[in-house]
């Protein structure tokens, strides 16, 4: 394993030093697709450092697939029509990290261009640059943190798949919420997962059982929102890669099963001045300590709560997950402290208190998550809007409140219908991701489910 090395320190000098002294051979130039994966190529290490450090280049149907990678019909991006040609991939360097969990690698993570040289709009990573950007012309910067939930089974990928995903056997039998013996039987894998995030630059804060069986939580230090999301892809893709180098497998999925919780990603999101010094959530003579600038941010997420659902919650899976009384919020609400609401006030002082959105699942693509709370936030700030008294008591029992979406189709007939996000992130790119979200209640809606057969097998 290579040294650890702090976030931002690993240079393209040290890993030409690496290479030379063979302890790197292998780099990994990715992009993040529109389900936030990982996809791109693993250069020689002396070939990236040749030329690959420049650019490279990748099919364009990469960001117009369905989670199968089945090329979709109906993206004015790309098609058959067009040709499916190439996207550059142009490392940011800023991201150059080892992979000590992958014998001698490298991995870097790479904006995404068009054949003009222009960043492609709707690539994960420039969607919330653009928003990114938004902040910094009101000297303003975004700090974010994903808690990021999964469940280990004791399972490999190809057996779980070999099962048809039935019977799998999670890592514990009954719930391991904060449970210390419980996860001690787990630290073959998530000490791994620790320690690798560790020596990849990645700030680790701490792992924890969830709230069922086999369930886990990895937590990192919070960042500005670009980077906390490009952590955010490389834990995922760390995760799975860790478990099954050990024999076992992971899941994303917000909800892979009835009887067990579903799985999170609460974002934590605070905004500061440009220089990092000055928290301007905060405002020590304010009511719970909210500055008029969170106030009015916090405004903005819940008018536009429905409009940015489809970006923390972009499956069929995705809405199986809010149910009342399983700790996944049912109602667009805010509250101190609660979590049965769907944005919870936390901390206290001034580098402490933050929004935590409780809606978005583990498998939302961060980048979009992150680009689509800000920019509901920024339309509060921007509209002076005033935030409504905070809820208090059993959200799920709450009448005559805010709703989540309950499904797909409804929360991509809230992203079609927004004007706001179509302001903020162009109408191409919300054209795109209405299409992608269409493509996937189509596949659904055609396909024969188990429940069904079983259910009307014999009764129908």
């Amino acid at each position: 394993m290579t040294q650890s090395h702090t976030p931002g320190s690993y240079t393209l000098d040290a890993l030409r030093d690496d290479v030379a002294a063979g302890r790197i051979d292998t780099v990994l130039a990715c992009l993040t697709d529109m389900q936030g994966r990982l996809m791109g190529k693993r250069f020689h290490a002396a070939f990236f450092l040749e030329s690959g450090h420049a650019e490279t280049h990748a099919c364009n149907y990469l960001l117009a697939t369905d989670i199968e990678m089945e090329t979709v019909a109906g993206y004015a991006a790309t098609s058959w029509a067009a040709g499916y040609g190439d996207y550059t991939m142009r490392p940011d360097l800023s991201t150059l990290c080892r992979v000590p969990w992958l014998e001698g690698t490298a991995l870097v993570l790479c904006d995404v261009l068009d054949h003009h040289g222009h960043e492609v709009a709707h690539s994960p990573r420039a969607v919330l640059k653009r928003q990114v950007k938004r902040l910094e012309a009101m000297g303003l910067k975004a700090c974010m943190a994903t808690e990021l939930e999964f469940f280990l089974f004791d399972q490999s990928y190809a057996d779980a798949s070999a099962c048809g995903y039935r019977d799998l056997k999670t890592a514990s039998s009954y719930n391991e919420d904060y449970h210390i013996f419980q996860t001690t039987k787990e630290e073959a894998v998530m000490r791994a997962i620790r320690n690798g995030l560790q020596g990849a630059g990645i700030p680790v804060e701490n792992s924890k059982g969830e709230a069922s069986a086999g369930q886990e939580e990895i937590n990192v230090r919070y960042a500005e929102a670009l980077t906390m999301a490009d952590r955010h892809a490389i834990i995922k893709n760390a995760c799975k890669e860790i478990a099954w180098a050990q024999g076992k497998s992971i899941t994303f999925l917000a909800k892979w099963s009835n009887g067990h919780a579903g799985s999170s990603s609460h974002i934590h999101q605070s905004l500061w001045s440009a220089d990092g010094r000055q928290p301007r959530f905060f405002d020590p003579q304010a009511e719970h300590g909210m500055s008029p600038l969170m106030r009015s941010y916090v405004a903005g997420l819940l008018a536009h709560a429905s409009e940015i659902t489809l970006f923390l919650a972009p499956y069929i899976n995705s809405y199986k997950r809010f149910v009342a009384g399983t700790f996944a919020p049912t109602k667009a609400v805010w509250s101190a402290d609660n979590r049965t609401a769907g944005y919870r006030l936390c901390g206290a002082g001034s580098k402490a208190i933050r929004i935590e959105c409780r809606v978005g699942g583990s498998d939302l693509n961060p980048y979009l998550a992150m680009a689509a709370l800000i920019a509901a936030g920024l339309d509060g700030i921007e509209k002076k809007m005033a935030l409504e008294e905070a809820f208090v008591g059993d959200a799920y029992g709450g009448r005559d409140v805010r709703e989540i979406p309950k499904t797909l189709r409804d929360a991509t007939a809230a992203l079609d219908g927004s004007a706001m996000l179509r302001a903020a992130f162009g109408d191409a790119v919300i054209d795109h991701y209405v299409r992608t979200a269409a493509w996937e209640q189509e596949e659904y809606d055609r396909r024969i489910t188990d429940w069904e057969v079983r259910r009307g097998f014999e009764r129908a």
